[in-house]
């Protein structure tokens, strides 16, 4: 049973039974990983969203990529793939927690639209205080500019300032270990917005645990998650490869499970 003690409204009834998506951090590279992302194409796996990009969203604190330099043929194939799936794809930025000049951030998402075609991107290392928003903003701004509807996700991996929340189409308020998923809280101002505005990425969750973390992700209003039982241990990046319980995420993500 959860010990999840989340401050603020408690999310009940057609909350807590509703489906959950999967919004997919990025594995290993295509040619290293073909199977994984192969996976993403199955026709009952109800994918939100793929980042793509040099170590996708990685692990928290780590050294994240971009688009490269030139085009990756190994991506720009797994890229078509997807696409012709029906798989939302999002080009991975990393804001820096603000620091990052704004000209390269817009120059990095020209060259994910113009050689992978990405619905949107991830903004990682996205700030959280009040302050910085306005820099973020004119950063959303400008990549709706750029591609009119673009679906943005930001994440700042914790909750931010609640005016984050007017910005994207989706927030990610936690990405982290197991063990801080089971005493983490709800934000109170969540209560406000509906599941698909938020997602939950935990690594490191045991498989006799799978159930709890996904009543957790409900219970707190995420509508999209991604759970994998692999480890940050040894620096090493916990999505790179797949749970290896992938069979039965899938299978208990579905209509008509709950709490």
């Amino acid at each position: 049973m959860s010990h999840l003690m989340p401050s603020g409204h408690r999310r009940a009834g057609p909350l807590a039974d509703a489906p959950l998506r999967l919004g997919v951090p990025g594995f290993g590279h295509p040619l290293l990983a073909p199977a994984e992302w192969g996976e993403l194409l199955r026709h009952d796996v109800p994918v939100d969203w793929v980042v793509l990009g040099s170590g996708g969203l990685g692990a928290l604190g780590a050294a994240s990529g971009g688009p490269g330099a030139r085009p990756d043929p190994h991506c720009l194939a797994a890229a078509a793939r997807l696409r012709g799936a029906g798989v939302r794809i999002l080009g991975h930025l990393d804001l820096g927690f603000g620091e990052r000049p704004f000209a390269e951030l817009l120059a990095e998402a020209q060259r994910y639209l113009n050689w992978y075609k990405v619905g949107g991107f991830a903004l990682d290392g996205c700030p959280t205080d009040p302050a910085a928003l306005p820099g973020t903003r004119r950063t959303v701004a400008a990549l709706r500019t750029l591609l009119e509807r673009a679906y943005i996700v930001l994440v700042p991996g914790t909750h931010p300032s609640a005016g984050y929340a007017s910005l994207a189409d989706q927030l990610v308020t936690f990405r982290g270990p197991w063990p801080a998923y089971r005493w983490s809280q709800v934000a109170e101002w969540t209560a406000d917005h509906p599941p698909e505005r938020f997602c939950h990425l935990v690594h490191g969750v045991p498989a006799p645990h799978l159930d709890e973390a996904l009543r957790i992700a409900r219970w707190q209003g995420a509508g999209t998650i991604y759970v994998t039982d692999r480890t940050d241990r040894d620096e090493a990046d916990p999505w790179e490869v797949m749970p290896g319980y992938w069979d039965e995420i899938v299978s208990r993500i579905g209509p008509g499970v709950s709490e």
